[in-house]
C-alpha cells in the first residue's frame, strides 16, 4: 500500500488516497520518515 500512496500522492494527495485505503496518514508519514533516516543510522547518545 505505501508503494500505491508513493505512486499517486502528487496527483491525488496522501490524506484522500489513505480515505480510501486502509492505512492513516500518519502511519504513512512515519513509514517515510524511517525510510529516509532507518533507525540503524540514528546515533544514539551512547553512540561516538
Amino acid at each position: 500500500m505505501i508503494a500505491f500512496v508513493d505512486d499517486h500522492r502528487q496527483a491525488y494527495g496522501v490524506e484522500p488516497i489513505c480515505k480510501v485505503l486502509p492505512i492513516a496518514p500518519s502511519s504513512y508519514r512515519e513509514h517515510m520518515a524511517q525510510r529516509r533516516d532507518p533507525p540503524s543510522c540514528r546515533r544514539g547518545p551512547s553512540a561516538t
